[in-house]
């Protein structure tokens, strides 16, 4: 018969075996995958992928790159005006601002620039000033002027006498701005630069002449 088999010995062993087939294993070791939620993994690991990589590039450039803090001078600085009666301060101040970018590889926009001016304390004067774009290795110049008057706060009168006494008012006068760094087609968020200039100022009329004054700089 065609669907049995007989041994050597004539004897009958029934129908063949089939061959076994190996068993298709399913669940963690699966490396099939199929279907939308398959392919919105896929999705997401390769945008987490570019995401890494990119915060990788970034911090090497960061770190090769990394902005030192400007300079900024006040070059000169004069009082035209400095007069307080019936409690109102009348005021001339003018600046010239010298920054500096020291980086070699990094060059700035200055998006928005504010100067603030105090006295004894207290704000008498505020300005905005022109924004503009500097490259490295490069120094730019500000032209704050303060003109006005302004109710004089808490013991400005006595401070007032006493310094105009002695021939110079201290003023101090706060540069804020808003920068963004530029690493050569690379543009970085807006970061928060801020100056502060304490001034020894010669009152008005005086023959003494303004020293050229070193602000501190805070970077963020």
């Amino acid at each position: 018969m065609g669907d049995t088999k007989q041994g050597l010995n004539g004897a009958y062993y029934g129908p063949a075996v089939p061959p076994r087939q190996a068993a298709r294993s399913i669940g963690r070791g699966s490396s099939c995958c199929c279907g939308p939620c398959c392919l919105l993994c896929t999705l997401f690991k390769f945008l987490l992928s570019i995401i890494i990589t990119l915060g990788i590039i970034v911090l090497i450039l960061w770190l090769v790159f990394r902005p030192n803090e400007g300079k900024v001078y006040v070059e000169k600085a004069a009082l035209s005006q400095f007069s307080l009666s019936n409690g109102t301060l009348a005021y001339n101040l003018s600046m010239d601002i010298s920054i500096r970018n020291p980086n070699r590889r990094i060059s700035l926009y200055y998006d928005y620039i504010e100067a603030v001016a105090y006295y004894d304390d207290s704000r008498f004067g505020f300005t905005t000033l022109p924004t503009f774009y500097q490259g490295h290795k490069n120094t730019s110049m500000l032209y704050p002027v303060f003109k006005g008057q302004q109710v004089a706060l808490g013991n400005s009168a006595t401070t007032f006498n006493r310094e105009n006494t002695e021939g110079f008012f201290y003023v101090k006068v706060d540069i804020n701005t808003k920068v963004r760094y530029k690493v050569w087609f690379i543009k970085s968020n807006k970061y928060k630069p801020h100056a502060e200039c304490k001034l020894k100022l010669p009152v008005p009329g005086s023959s003494a002449v303004f020293e050229k004054t070193k602000c501190d700089v805070d970077l963020f």
